[in-house]
This record gives C-alpha cells, structure tokens and sequence, in this order.
C-alpha cells in the first residue's frame, strides 16, 4: 500500500491529515543468525516490503493505533497505563516503542497512528522490527528528539525485549533503521559499528531468492528464549562476557573445558564458527568473489541445523532441493522454527530452482511456499 493510500486512510479514520508518513524495511539476513544477543557480527540487508506509518501528535496522553493488515477498529490506549507484557496484541509493538521512548525520557504526549505492511509476518523477516522503527522514527521526528538511528534500534530492541517480553537481539531494528539501498550492513553488535557492503548480485549474473516456508515462528516463544539462556550459560562457564570473546582458533579448547555440556557445546560451537562465517563473508564480498559466499551460507544451515537445532522439515527441503538443483548456496535465515529460507544461484538456474521448490513441497504435502527475489533496499525514511 503507497504513501497515499495510508495518508487518505488515516484521513477516514481520524478526521485529520496526518503530520507526516514514514516507512521502514523488513530484512533478510545473509550471514549471522543468533550471534546478535553474543555480542558477535551479523550481515543483513533491507528488503523492499515496509512497513508504512501516518503519523500526527496529540497531547492528552493517548494513543490510537490502527493496521490496514488486521481486524478490528482503532485501539485507544492511555500512554500512563503503558506497561511491559501487558499487551499480546500487534498493538505491543508499536505501543512498546511509544513505552520505551518515555521510559527513557523523552516527551512523547501521545499520537494517532494509521499502519499498513508488506512484510510477511511470521516469516522470519523481521515484521516486527519494521513495526517498531516506522513508529520510532516518525515520533523521533515529530517530536523532534535528536535521536541517532542506532538510538532508535536500541530503543526498539528494550521494546521488544521488555514491553513484548521477546529476547531479541540488535541486528533487526538496526537493520531497518540503518541499512541502504545496494549494500548489505556488516554490523558489529557489540559497538554498533556499521559498514555497508556492496551487494549487487545482479550485476555479475546472480540472484538471491527468500523461500517463505509459510511456517509461522515466534520468537516469544520459548525455544529461542531457551537458546539465548543456553549461550549466555556457555559464557559464564568459559569465563567471557560474551560468546564473542571465544577466539576461532581457540574454539577447539573452548569446547573441551564445557565437558559434558553437551547442549551448550553445541550452541558454543554454532555462534562462534558463525562469526567466523560473517567475516569471510565480508571478506570474499570484498575481494569480489561473490560466487563464493555460497558454500559458506551452505555451512551456515547445517550449523544450524544440527548444533542449535532451530531448522524444521520445510527450511531443509528448501535448502536441499535447491542446491540439488544447482544453487550456489542455501541456508535458514531468522530466528528459525520456521519462517524463511534464502537461495544464491546463478540468474539463469532461479527459475528451475523456484519450480523445483515448489514441487519439492506438494511431493512432501507441505503448504506452497512463497518464493521471491530480494534486493537490498533502503533503510526507513520519511515519505512525506
């Protein structure tokens, strides 16, 4: 849905024109899967569905929240009533933000607020980072706050992670907010330090393709709360702040001193070999040698897999029926227990690897996937 269309929607349902209308990306994550919350490196890039926001001030301490995508007419909520896991609806996500911003000092007095998004939910492409960031970034601007974009992903993530009550890390709110078009963002989530990576497969003759497995995840769910406290239990054993703090070159060692820990080793050895793939990554991407990137996103899925265990039959058949067909690589991408798989292969094999997919699926009776190109898009920005 265009600018437009959400600015006359806002219209009819609040009687007034909007201050302005803002949208933010979800993202697709290329290399980095839960290395975020272990301080580690990740490599996601936007992707062109956004989330789009029309936005106007109130001061009476209320906010009216409404989603084109949703049932139901416009929620009203009082800012003072605000509070963490009180809210199990999609409105947590932007009231989270409004929550946050206040919690931290910031004198926001309120707002009506008109949604609408292309972002597949449940789909592992951060719907709900897009949520959060268009929101932040249109009362950061209204309100005039002089918040930084990797201050506003902070922020997003404390609404998440507390008012939502889900452990997410850093890597997709920063994602929306920072990321720009061509490029995939090279993020250390320690420090927030940013480089933007040139990525234009295109341009030497690939594609990558996001497989929606159409198997719905979510990340408050306990299993990916379950592998944050299992990573943070390894780096208090080995005596890090940290899992980042576990050199590559030493992981052999690591690994020994945990015993028989073996859950945790496991875990252990995914985050600290996945850094490792992220910096390859960065680095082949570099050097120019895009094509292969492939076999280490390929790595990547087996890690996983079978050391963090957050794949399912449908991210698997993906991944193996693609590179059965030619792909120059695969692999899960987000949170996992479902969502979304992407697909690097040469532009010419992109059609006869989406069809063999799609026949993989209704061979295995599993729902039609969704299958699509992503191209790195730019990050959140004011429409108008």
């Amino acid at each position: 849905m265009g600018a437009q269309q959400v600015r006359e929607d806002f219209v009819a349902l609040y009687g007034a024109e909007p201050e302005g209308v803002w949208s933010a990306p979800g993202r697709v994550n290329l290399i980095g899967e839960h290395t975020d919350y272990n301080d580690g490196f990740v490599m996601p890039f936007a992707l062109p569905h956004v989330a789009t926001a029309a936005v106007a001030r109130r001061t009476d301490g209320v906010l009216r929240l409404h989603s084109a995508d949703v049932e139901g007419g416009v929620v009203e909520l009082s800012l003072d009533a605000l509070a963490p896991e009180s809210d199990r609806a999609w409105t947590a996500y932007p009231a989270g933000v409004v929550w946050a911003l206040r919690e931290a000092g910031h004198p926001v007095t309120g707002a009506d607020v008109h949604l609408s998004s292309t972002v597949p939910t449940g789909a592992g492409l951060s719907s709900s980072a897009a949520l959060e960031v268009v929101v932040a970034l249109a009362l950061n601007d209204l309100y005039e706050l002089g918040l930084q974009r990797w201050q506003l992903a902070r922020l997003c993530q404390r609404a998440e992670n507390v008012y939502v009550g889900a452990p997410t890390g850093i890597m997709d709110q920063t994602a929306s907010a920072c990321c720009e078009e061509g490029h995939a963002l090279f993020l250390d989530t320690r420090d927030l330090s940013q480089r933007q990576i040139p990525l234009d497969l295109a341009a030497e003759g690939m594609r990558l393709l996001v497989v929606d497995t159409q198997v719905k995840h979510a990340h408050s769910g306990g299993e990916y709360g379950k592998r944050r406290a299992g990573c943070e239990k390894g780096a208090a054993l080995l005596g890090v702040d940290a899992l980042r703090d576990i050199p590559y070159d030493e992981l052999d060692q690591a690994l020994e001193r945990l015993g028989d820990e073996e859950e945790v080793r496991r875990l252990v050895r995914h985050v600290v070999t996945e850094d490792q793939r992220v910096e390859r990554v960065v680095s082949l991407l570099r050097a120019g040698e895009t094509r292969a990137i492939g076999p280490v996103l390929t790595e990547g899925h087996a890690s996983l897999r079978d050391d963090f265990r957050i794949s399912c039959p449908e991210l698997d058949l993906v991944v193996d029926t693609a590179l059965a067909g030619g792909a120059l690589g695969a692999r899960m991408t987000g949170g996992g227990f479902g969502g979304s798989a992407i697909v690097l292969a040469e532009a010419a094999d992109v059609d006869t690897i989406g069809k063999a997919v799609e026949e993989a699926f209704a061979a295995a009776g599993f729902t039609a996937p969704r299958v699509f190109e992503a191209v790195p898009a730019a990050g959140a920005r004011r429409l108008g």
